[in-house]
């Protein structure tokens, strides 16, 4: 009987989500082993104090503050130390040493993914990445290889578990977004500075590495346009359920054709999405991602978007499959950006929108807002006007549009900013889904 051979493996981090991958490693031995065709081994853990405590408990023998000796013993490396540095140069000489990389980064990646998977290319490695978009949600391996044949056209989504709590939490619940966000923490969903998550920060490092999988080219996260969901209020939820919609963060990225040429768009915001759509019955801290393709048509993977055990899941899938290419003498996938589409600006989107003001309540408003919207080429689909408070003589009107691009939209919410009838242009949200 041939004896198995033993892959080693490194740890790089041990918080919430490494220290799962660590004790889920060593409990299940014998289980990867069957599946990888290997050993694999838990070479050590790279950590910043080895004395530190730690909700899941973990050999001291195993931690380590020396990165540069447990990266060249390695077969594979597990990435789970978050942001840019040191965590890039750690990967680039794992790559550089000829071992085959996971990481769960998706700040890494969105910044030099390029570099990167360059780097990996030349040297022959892997880089696995499957837990940096969705924790457990399988995207990345289907993008990169079962619809590695067909054309995708579209993806968009809910790719921040935090935002969509709060969300989902304002509109099922009527919370305030005060409220919401102080039970998101409460819970774990928001860390002590929650910029990156009500800011749109994560979702659009997200975005930028699914838009470069997903289309082949060089995506960073500079190329996305973001916007957050701070500036969301009880009354836009309001406004939305009336409509018969909910509003949620969302990631889309396109490929977009018109007289400027082809291109791709990589946006996050939030966005208006029918109560019919899959995407409206995402409830709580769970993610959603539509794929569009030419052939396949439209898919939707979902399922929970964060947490240490569902993340670990994630990388420990890609472990595996790093360990049955080392056992068959593979070498990496190439996924260096092949193609060099631009990206497009915000202004040459095409949608539908809602508009809310704040209004005289006189005769004609409703024409002369019209009017306005009319001169700059948006055609009004819905019009619905309540009264906000009738001893100050101000409604509320909520206009939804025809397609329009973002330049005619931007025209026109300046001109009624600047209307004699418009007290405020209270919110503008765009309509996706349809």
């Amino acid at each position: 009987m041939t004896e198995q051979r033993t892959l080693r493996v490194a740890l790089l981090g041990a918080g919430s989500v490494g220290s799962q991958v660590a004790r889920l490693l060593q409990e299940h031995a014998d289980d990867f082993a069957e599946r990888s065709g290997a050993r694999l081994e838990l070479a050590g853990i790279l950590v910043r104090d080895p004395d530190a405590p730690r909700d899941v408990p973990l050999p001291r023998e195993l931690l380590t503050t020396d990165a540069e000796s447990l990266i060249l013993g390695a077969d594979i490396v597990i990435e789970l130390m978050g942001g840019i540095e040191p965590a890039r140069t750690h990967v680039l000489a794992a790559l550089r040493s000829g071992a085959d990389v996971v990481t769960g980064n998706k700040a890494l990646l969105a910044t030099h993914g390029a570099e990167i998977f360059e780097l990996a290319d030349q040297v022959g490695a892997s880089v696995s990445y499957e837990a940096a978009v969705a924790a457990a949600i399988p995207i990345i391996r289907p993008l990169r290889d079962s619809l590695a044949g067909d054309r995708i056209v579209r993806i968009f989504g809910i790719v921040n578990g935090s935002t969509n709590f709060i969300l989902d939490s304002m509109d099922r619940q009527g919370l305030s977004a005060e409220e919401a966000q102080r039970i998101a923490t409460e819970l774990g969903y928001l860390e002590a500075d929650p910029t990156l998550d009500l800011e749109g920060y994560d979702a659009a490092q997200k975005a930028a590495i699914l838009a470069s999988l997903a289309f082949h080219t060089s995506v960073e996260i500079d190329d996305v346009y973001r916007e957050g969901i701070s500036d969301v209020t009880a009354d836009m939820i309001e406004d939305a359920r009336r409509a018969g919609s909910v509003i949620k963060l969302l990631a889309v990225c396109e490929r977009i054709a018109d007289a400027e040429g082809e291109a791709i768009s990589v946006r996050v915001y939030p966005a208006l999405i029918s109560r019919e759509h899959p995407l409206a019955s995402v409830h709580g801290g769970n993610n959603a991602v539509f794929v569009e393709a030419e052939a396949a048509g439209p898919l939707m993977f979902y399922g929970a978007g964060a947490g240490g055990v569902q993340t670990a899941s994630a990388v420990l899938g890609d472990v595996v499959s790093a360990a049955r290419r080392h056992i068959a003498g593979g070498v990496g996938v190439g996924e260096t950006p092949r193609q060099s589409l631009p990206t497009a600006r915000i202004g040459r989107i095409t949608t539908r929108y809602q508009i809310t003001l704040e209004v005289a309540d006189l005769p004609g408003v409703l024409a002369t807002v019209a009017g306005i919207l009319s001169e700059e080429q948006v055609s009004v689909a819905t019009a619905m006007q309540t009264v906000e408070n009738a001893g100050d003589a101000t409604a509320r009107l909520v206009i939804g549009t025809h397609q329009a691009t973002e330049q005619a939209l931007s025209d026109t919410v300046t001109r009624l900013a600047e209307s004699s009838v418009v007290t405020r242009v209270a919110s503008v949200l765009r309509v996706e889904g349809e």
